[in-house]
């Protein structure tokens, strides 16, 4: 077949041409997002109850839902948490199971447990999660000019701020909205208005009015009693009735009638238009703003999305110059960066690859033609992407970069041996012929080899198999593509070029600067290698041992670090605090970061997202995202924030979450290293019950950070029955008298359009005691009895968020630590709880999540080298080969994990993978020497004379495709970002793998080869 191609160029040519111009348009065609398109198995369920302590929550409305919840199947794991007024279900499920079918299934089992549920719980909302779902982009509006706004009063403040959270809601969420790469704008930091009824407590009491007499008359004027249809003949009429209330003037004109005088609302009570009283609240670089989260669609392109809202952004600051845009988690930054960062190492890899070949062939003509091979093997990579719906991702473009050395392998090798074959003295069409048909075996069970190792990666349990299946395709194409190209384009174009000469021709400069004949120097090493067998053998050996000391030396982690400008500190105050002085701790927090913060966004106390895309968070807690002028300047600020909180705060609770990009969401592993997970054996956790055991484990473990119980006072009111009895006055007088000195007698809600305007009846803001002190309540004989009279209070405290699974009520007590000292911990954690009768002890985090990736690498490993023999024993039909060419595989992984003990890495995912495809990788070499040494043998050479001749002829394009590879990745350990950060282990992995696996290929596997055969043969 190559002599037939080898006779038609213009045919290759034309062929090649249109394969090139289907790749480009295929390349114009793909979707380019930051990670691949993956569903998160996961579904929330949020409850809301307002007025709801988290004790109650917990019994009557999210236990319940569990136990419904967890017969839910491919149910993997349930987290529950419980805070005062609202819950949060996790539901975490295996992955490839049917989300929409789940999602339905967990519907209806909320459907059957609302019987068992409290009335007045609304019905909980259930919210399905995907990767799509992570917003693109946050946009904050603040009001401009800050010197100026801070000149005004409080009142004209706020009046500003709510009409700025009207105008985010109708103006910059709907234009938002309207592009097409738009799904969902979410919002928070709005500001709404109330009307509060004020009564005028001494003319009440002078006229004899009560306070429910207002409430009464606000009501009976706000009706709609609907239509009245009218004939008349052969007409028809709608009367409508309506005397509904639209504003505070209709309020204040409502008539009361007392004793047969009317008297005007606005004469017995003063309306005032204020602020609802804020849950939390949202700043940006210290001023209060609304924060529009949004999110794209599914199908959109992220580059699409950018340019849009860049011109919508541009336009609104025009329009609306007394207002702030702040574009701030741009996660269509992070995908240029990202992406171009790949693009450029693609580049300097491709280029450090051809200058290699250049210095060994000593050429121009074969090194311009192997360098073609890039760019036709990354068109055609491209094509197949296309067909087989692959996008380009940074999982993906590192999968290209990883199979770029490894693409110019097989065309090295064949222009080589065609070019040794041309150099012994063959015609150049029967040397271009033979010689490429005598590596073909070798070079497709190279190919086969290594994607014999890549396939089994998306075999990868979890979301890490589904997002790496893009790698492993990635470089699987790349090396089939390439191989296409080496067999058939390859050969025609070196016959063509070389057509008109006799022999193959060095270029004299390069026979200067390139490198030289290394013939020499390799046999005399390799004899001494062979007189020194022993030695070699023990030094082998004794490497080999090594890597166990590297494999236990090296920190175990989930995922690897990745250089970060951004963060989030996530602080629970610890004490009952207002959303006012949670923004002024938190100012304060801000202040203490230094210069090197550039933005900060705070989102204290509760948020109104409706998407779960933000962590949950009380009123007495903040998330505090900044962002650093630099990676460097990020784990400086972060101690200063911890020192802070420590010092200034020593109750609260402080840690860091990732900042949410889309990697993060889908792999940061939030968990601390170790989680004790603490049972109570009867009963609730209870703070008193905890603290105790917590300081025996602060005193097993005295250098680990243990963070106190986040706790909460509560003050429970218990009526006296007698004394309610004996002055007439009723459970639900007392509550309404109650509910309207706390501001929550909520009459009524005006519709405002886009939001409702509501009306609630009571006082200014007072605390309990003063209530107790001055508040009366009337009873059934008109006689005003003192609430204090009626009522005790009695303080109380409980956990704040009360955390639950499938095991029950447990208290998760996070330790953060080095992998190492994790076993250690567990048994001194296990034996205080041992000694304390209320709990129970079990273990989770990221150290089981660690050892459970490890196991499963293992596994993909040992499929892998299982595969490797079977194709290694069917290409050689030998069962004693395969285990040659493999026992080099031990060693290469100890040079493996020696550089990334040398380089600080860690064992993670990344590194685990660069293992597995290293050893699909390095024995291609070993794989070409045996496939020579036994061509030479069926020549009739001796063993030994096979063994030194070919590896003469194999040294050179050995180095060569090792240096090629190597260099090709090279990049990844010298630039940022996070394609960079997430492939550096892996290269790391790979280029020492590389380094010694060359070293074992050219010196190892000759002397195993002759050992073995050499008994055999008897020579």
């Amino acid at each position: 077949m190559i002599r037939k191609l080898i006779e038609r160029p213009i045919a290759v040519t034309m062929c090649t041409i249109a394969v090139i111009v289907l790749g480009i348009v295929a390349s114009r065609m793909l979707p380019i997002s930051l990670m691949p398109e993956v569903d998160i198995p996961q579904i929330t369920v949020r409850v809301n109850a307002p007025n709801t302590s988290a004790r109650e929550l917990q019994a009557s409305v999210i236990s319940p839902l569990r136990s419904q919840l967890m017969q839910t199947g491919h149910l993997r794991e349930i987290t529950a948490e419980a805070k005062d007024g609202a819950g949060i279900i996790f539901l975490q499920f295996d992955y490839g199971a049917d989300i929409d079918y789940i999602f339905i299934d967990v519907n209806e089992r909320i459907d059957r447990a609302m019987g068992s549920l409290p009335k007045e719980v609304e019905r909980p909302t259930v919210v399905k999660a995907s990767a799509t779902d992570i917003p693109a982009f946050y946009l904050n509006l603040t009001l401009a000019d800050s010197e100026a706004t801070g000149r005004l009063s409080d009142r004209a403040r706020e009046n500003k701020l709510i009409e700025m959270s009207n105008f985010a809601a109708t103006v910059i969420a709907k234009r938002l909205e309207q592009l097409p790469q738009v799904a969902f704008v979410d919002m928070s930091g709005r500001l709404y208005p109330e009307l509060a009824v004020i009564p005028d407590m001494a003319r009440l009491e002078a006229l004899g009015v009560e306070i429910s007499q207002i409430e009464t008359a606000i009501e009976a004027n706000n009706i709609n009693m609907g239509n009245l249809t009218v004939r008349d003949g052969q007409y028809q009429y709608n009367i409508r009735f309506n005397s509904t209330l639209s504003g505070r003037k209709d309020i204040e004109q409502i008539p009361l009638n007392i004793e047969g005088r009317i008297f005007r609302l606005s004469e017995l009570a003063t309306i005032v238009e204020r602020p609802q009283q804020r849950q939390g609240l949202v700043l940006s670089d210290g001023r209060e703003a609304i924060t529009l989260a949004v999110i794209k669609q599914s199908d959109a392109r992220m580059g699409d999305l950018k340019r849009e809202v860049s011109r919508l952004v541009d336009n609104l600051r025009w329009d609306y110059p007394d207002i702030d845009f702040t574009v701030t988690r741009d996660q269509t930054q992070l995908l240029d960066y990202s992406i171009d960062n790949l693009e450029s190492n693609l580049i300097v890899g491709a280029v450090l690859a051809c200058l290699v070949i250049f210095l060994f062939m000593q050429d121009f003509r074969a090194p311009v033609l192997i360098t073609l091979t890039i760019p036709l093997s990354l068109l055609v990579s491209l094509l197949f992407f296309f067909i087989l719906g692959i996008s380009i991702n940074i999982i993906s473009l590192s999968g290209l970069i990883l199979g770029l050395g490894m693409m110019v392998d097989n065309s090295i090798i064949v222009i080589d041996n065609i070019s040794q074959r041309w150099d012994r003295g063959e015609a150049l069409k029967d040397a271009v012929s033979t010689g490429t048909g005598e590596v073909f075996a070798a070079l497709l069970s190279s190919v086969m080899t290594t994607c014999s190792i890549f396939i089994p990666l998306i075999f990868l349990s979890g979301i890490a198999g589904a997002m790496f299946y893009d790698q492993a395709m990635a470089v699987t194409i790349g090396l089939v593509s390439s191989l296409i190209v080496a067999m058939t384009i390859i050969p025609v174009y070196y016959h063509l070029l070389y057509r008109k000469q006799h022999r193959r021709g060095r270029n004299r400069i390069l026979q200067k600067i390139g490198v030289r004949d290394m013939a020499g120097a390799y046999e005399r090493s390799l004899v001494w290698v062979f007189r020194h067998q022993r030695l070699v053998l023990a030094l082998v050996l004794g490497f080999t041992a090594a890597g166990i000391f590297f494999y236990h030396e090296l920190a175990k982690t989930m995922m690897p670090a990745i250089d970060k400008e951004d963060i989030i500190l996530h602080v629970d105050w610890n004490r009952p605090i207002t959303a006012a002085e949670n923004r002024h701790r938190t100012e304060r927090l801000v202040a203490a970061l230094g210069e090197a913060v550039t933005h900060a966004t705070v989102m204290a106390g509760q948020q109104q997202f409706v998407l779960s895309h933000t962590t949950e968070t009380a009123g007495n807690e903040t998330l505090t995202y900044i962002r650093v002028s630099d990676p460097d300047s990020l784990a400086p600020v972060v101690a200063r924030a911890q020192a802070f909180v420590r010092s200034a705060y020593p109750e609260a609770a402080f840690r860091t979450e990732e900042a949410g990009n889309i990697f993060d969401m889908i792999f940061a592993d939030n968990s601390a290293m170790l989680t004790a997970r603490l049972r109570p054996t009867s009963g609730s956790a209870e703070p008193d019950k905890l603290n105790p055991l917590l300081a025996a484990v602060r005193d097993s473990l005295p250098g680990i950070r243990i963070e106190p119980v986040v706790w909460q006072e509560h003050v429970t009111l218990y009526a006296d029955r007698d004394l309610m009895s004996l002055y007439r006055v009723d459970y639900a007088a007392l509550y309404y008298a109650l509910k309207s000195a706390f501001n929550e007698n909520r009459i009524m809600e005006i519709n405002q359009g886009q939001y409702s305007l509501p009306v609630s009846l009571g006082a200014g803001e007072r605390t309990v005691r003063e209530i107790l002190a001055s508040h009366t309540v009337l009873s059934d004989d008109k006689v005003e009895i003192p609430v204090s009279l009626l009522l005790t209070e009695s303080p109380d405290r409980d956990l704040r968020n009360i955390v639950s699974g499938a095991e029950g009520e447990y208290y998760p007590l996070n330790l953060d630590m080095p992998d190492s000292q994790v076993p250690g911990a567990m048994t001194a954690v296990r034996n205080a709880v041992e000694r304390n009768d209320d709990f129970e002890v079990s273990f989770s985090g990221g150290w089981f999540d660690s050892r459970d990736t490890l196991r499963q690498l293992a596994m993909v490993l040992t499929v892998s080298l299982l595969l490797l023999y079977f194709i290694l024993a069917s290409q050689f039909e030998s069962l004693v080969q395969p285990f040659i060419i493999m026992s080099e595989i031990v060693v290469d992984i100890s040079g493996a994990l020696l550089i990334l003990w040398v380089c600080g890495s860690s064992i993670n995912l990344m590194s685990l993978i660069g293992l597995v495809v290293m050893s699909g990788i390095v024995i291609n070499d070993s794989i070409l020497k045996v496939d020579t040494f036994n061509r030479l043998r069926k020549e009739g050479y001796g063993v030994l004379r096979a063994v030194l001749t070919g590896g003469d002829r194999r040294l050179k394009p050995i180095i060569m495709t090792s240096l090629t590879t190597i260099l090709a990745i090279v990049p990844f350990l010298f630039s940022g970002g996070m394609g960079n950060d997430l492939q550096r282990p892996l290269s790391l992995a790979i280029i020492g793998g590389m380094v010694f696996g060359t070293i074992v290929s050219v010196y190892f596997i000759p002397i195993f080869y002759y050992y073995i055969y050499r008994k055999r043969s008897g020579k």
